[in-house]
């Protein structure tokens, strides 16, 4: 693929460009870009970055805006839906217009209030990707800020660090050892270097290794350039407008889709079934086909979209309020699922509030040496900020300094060597007050210790009481080299005289305690996953109550084949310094056996687990490229809170399925008794607009499942899509449904000797009193309002939907219903027979669950190819999409 050169496109504005092509920026010299851009190395002062944002607009790829006409275009895409309409409409000029009349306003009540519901969805949905923000280092005005990436423009100097996504395109100033990892944009996952020297004219995309490419990741090394390109004027834009907004099915929405294969075959089947049976009775066609669609719709859970969008959207509301944000509101199933959890140790089991302790030489002596060549070591993110580091560790290191801070000052760095996570160490070169040049090495004891010429056993024995008594270590080496040497290189980093060790305290949290209780009682099982020493890991889990089954190393992992590393990943709790790749094989490993795994990380060494996990879970102050690889972002990096989230999430899917099961079985009941009527009664057993309304007032009872309590054995243990077990719950009470019919069809013709209008109004009242009290029983397994109460709302809006069932009967609408006044003895048995369906229903109840196979639907196939296909889609479209504005 090559980049054209093109002209800038400037506004008609003012004179600077609106943005300048990539291929032209990488083959010019960096000061004439920004000499093109009006730009300096000082950056752009505040008010020219407003008001080029004006201009230019913000920067990302796509915005997340509710279409009104979008949502009702799905809820007219139901083909049953869509014929009856039309049935309706030729029956209106066939001359039976009001039965069609009728019909027509039930269709565009069902559809209102689907409508109604999933664009609240939607705007909840919106409302969460509004929440999701990543920030960039920014100089405005010569002075270094962090900025919300969607505010960047032309002509902002940006700096690169270690784990960022690359907010924009970038002409590069200037870099140290930066590396991008390119595979969204050029497929090669081998990561590029990065110079800021200009390449030829019409290079292609991946050769232009003077630029850094929005939504590439910084893989090491740190950098700063310019904004040449933002939003669809980058590169990365231009591809994922063109890319489309499809986002890729996940375990809960196949689910749905199987179900909804289910319910289409019954549906055909009676369909067509009723269809024949009135055509062979010499029943008019247009009365025989809009009864037989009525039937078809009937059985189908016509609102079940909208009651899955209105379960979402209150899930995502509650979790919003227990700080935890979904990026989509099908991921709030997947969370409910998860039985492992694999996190890391910093800021989740401990405080994150890193502490320096105190520099000690290798027998345990103060070492004030080895402080001050700590502090040469870092990586300061800018002096003038006061020493920031880039890690917690630098920053802490800076804090305690004290005297010692401004003997560091009196050094000059002139080359340094970046962190990474194969090497595990930060180098730099210093050159002293009398002019003597060293390399100072700062990182992992063990990596460390290993490039040291000599280490005695004084020093492990030193490091291993301090690793004991559970603290972070960083071993600190140095070794002088020439006045001539001006750069440092990986092979330097050998033949080190080791100077002392700093000592760093991160104390447990205790909150995480109770955390790691309630997990447990959600069936989830805890492993940590850390770059730490795992005999520091195993004291904190012993401090926090956390049973260890055994640590292992990511030495020891390494030379291990997939099916020894699935016994290491099921058999130990504690992975200790392993590497990222390491982490990705962990997960992995866990997911073959038959386990949904979810991943709780922040950093870039996180991202490959995220991505192979089954939920990836980041939080607010994460890289950016650990939240988009993310599915879940807590916004406070607590277990606590990640028990918040699997709880809600395990509410929402049983009351989904709640609604599932009530439907298919009642509403299968009913269609079957109408299906078995319509065959030996000399009139239709309910015209088709009684059936619609009364499918309507039912759907419409079941909308306040969502807001439901649920029992707590429900959420114990994850609950999954399960289309057989759905099949045989249908199957065992839906006829039980369709005896009452029976017996309300013997009692209406025998007792009461009803005629059409009466038999039809009858049945009406029965179907939908059956229907909707059932409700109560069907929610739980246990003894309803006895050992498990139902929420208010729901019972207010079951007791409302009967009355205005029974209320539509008495109306001045009645007639043209089709309804006529009930006696009152018929309401005396309704009661009767009300209490004997339910009473027979907790009977069916202990009958069904008491197998063994009951309990527990069969363990789901977690290699499923759809969610690898999901997660792969994940992470090279959304993973490298800079953030879009709400």
């Amino acid at each position: 693929m090559s980049t054209r050169t093109r002209r800038p496109t400037v506004d008609a504005g003012g004179p600077s460009p609106t943005h300048l092509p990539v291929g032209a920026a990488a083959s010019d010299a960096a000061d004439d870009v920004l000499h093109t851009l009006e730009s300096s190395r000082r950056g752009l002062a505040a008010a020219e970055a407003a008001r080029r944002l004006d201009r230019s607009g913000p920067n990302s790829v796509r915005t997340y805006r509710v279409n009104a006409f979008a949502v009702l275009g799905r809820q007219l895409r139901s083909a049953l839906l869509l014929l009856l309409a039309l049935t309706a409409v030729a029956s209106y000029f066939l001359g039976d217009r009001s039965d069609a009349l009728i019909i027509g306003t039930i269709l565009l009540g069902s559809v209102g209030l689907g409508f109604v519901n999933e664009y609240r969805a939607a705007k909840a949905s919106a409302a969460l990707h509004s929440r999701m923000r990543h920030t960039a280092m920014v100089l405005r005005d010569g002075t270094p800020i962090r900025v919300d990436v969607i505010t960047l423009v032309p002509g902002d100097i940006v700096r690169l660090v270690l784990g960022e996504v690359v907010p924009a395109d970038l002409r590069l100033l200037d870099t140290a050892d930066l590396e991008c990892e390119e595979s969204v944009l050029t497929g090669e996952s081998t990561p590029a270097t990065k110079t800021a020297h200009p390449v030829p004219t019409d290079s292609s995309l991946g050769d232009l290794t003077s630029c850094a490419l929005m939504g590439t990741i910084v893989h090491a090394g740190t950098g700063t350039g310019v904004v040449v390109a933002t939003g669809a004027d980058a590169e990365f834009g231009r591809i994922a407008v063109g890319l489309g907004e499809r986002e890729p099915e996940t375990e809960f929405q196949a689910g749905l889709r199987r179900f909804s294969a289910l319910l289409l075959q019954v549906a055909f089947a009676l369909t067509t079934l009723i269809l024949v049976t009135n055509l062979l009775l010499r029943r008019s066609l247009i009365e025989s086909l809009l009864f037989s669609l009525a039937i078809a719709i009937g059985v189908t859970p016509q609102l079940l979209p909208a009651v899955v969008s209105t379960a979402l959207a209150a899930g995502s509301r509650r979790l919003a309020q227990r700080k935890v944000l979904v990026k989509r509101l099908v991921c709030i199933e997947d969370l409910g699922d998860i039985d492992i959890l694999v996190t890391d140790k910093t800021g989740t089991l401990t405080d994150g509030r890193i502490s320096f302790v105190e520099a000690l030489d290798p027998h345990g002596g103060p070492a004030p040496d080895a402080l001050l060549e700590g502090l040469l070591a870092t990586e300061v993110e800018a002096a003038s900020a006061g020493h920031l580091g880039t890690n917690p560790l630098d920053t802490a290191l800076w804090a305690a300094a004290g005297s010692t801070g401004p003997v560091a000052d009196a050094y000059t760095r002139l080359a340094t060597l970046p962190f990474d996570h194969q090497r595990r160490m930060t180098s730099s070169l210093v050159c002293g007050p009398g002019g003597t040049r060293t390399i100072v090495v700062k990182g992992a004891p063990e990596t460390v210790l290993e490039r040291c010429a000599e280490a005695g056993t004084a020093a492990r024995s030193m490091l291993d009481t301090l690793f004991a008594q559970g603290n972070r270590v960083v071993a600190v080496a140095a070794k002088p080299v020439g006045v001539a040497h001006d750069r440092i290189e990986v092979g330097d980093e050998r033949d080190l005289t080791l100077t002392g060790f700093l000592v760093f305290l991160d104390q447990p949290k205790t909150s995480a305690t109770p955390s790691l209780a309630r997990l447990a009682d959600l069936g989830i099982t805890v492993k940590v996953a850390t770059g730490d020493n795992p005999k520091v890991a195993e004291k904190v889990c012993a401090e926090l109550g956390l049973t260890s089954t055994g640590s292992i190393t990511g030495a020891e992992l390494e030379g291990l084949d997939d099916t020894a590393l699935g016994d290491a990943a099921v058999g130990h709790t504690v992975f200790a310094r392993v590497s990222p790749e390491q982490k990705a094989r962990l997960v992995n490993a866990l997911r073959t056996h038959g386990r949904a795994v979810g991943f709780l990380g922040d950093g870039v060494n996180d991202a490959l687990a995220l991505h192979a996990a089954d939920v990836g879970i980041s939080v607010d102050s994460g890289t950016d490229v650990a939240k988009d690889a993310a599915d879940v972002v807590l916004l406070e990096k607590d277990l606590g809170v990640l028990a918040d989230g699997v709880t809600e999430g395990r509410r929402t899917f049983t009351n989904t399925i709640k609604y599932v099961l009530m439907s298919t079985s009642s509403n299968f009941g009913n269609m079957f008794s109408a299906a078995a009527a319509s065959a030996v009664l000399p009139f239709l057993p309910m015209l088709p607009g009684q059936i619609l309304l009364n499918n309507l007032l039912y759907d419409t009872s079941q909308l306040a499942i969502p807001a439901d309590r649920v029992d707590t054995e429900q959420l114990h243990a994850p609950s999954h899509w399960d289309i057989a077990f759905i099949r045989r719950f249908m199957l065992f009470f839906g006829p039980i449904s369709s005896l009452f019919d029976f017996v309300t069809f013997a009692i209406m013709l025998g007792m009461f000797h009803a005629g059409p209008e009466l038999f039809h109004t009858g049945w009406f009242v029965e179907s939908l009193a059956t229907q909707t009290l059932i409700v109560f029983a069907i929610r739980t397994r246990r003894i309803p309002f006895l050992r498990s109460r139902p929420s208010p709302v729901l019972v207010a809006t079951v007791a409302g939907v009967l009355a205005v069932g029974v209320a539509v009967t008495m109306s001045p609408w009645a007639t043209e219903l089709g309804f006529t006044a009930l006696p009152v003895g018929f309401f005396l048995v309704l009661v009767a027979m009300v209490i004997a369906y339910l009473v027979l229903i907790e009977f069916g109840k202990a009958v069904f669950y008491s197998e063994p196979i009951r309990h527990l639907p069969p363990p789901r196939w977690r290699n499923h190819p759809h969610r690898v296909h999901r997660r792969a889609a994940r992470f090279s479209s959304a993973a490298a999409v800079p953030p879009a504005t709400q």
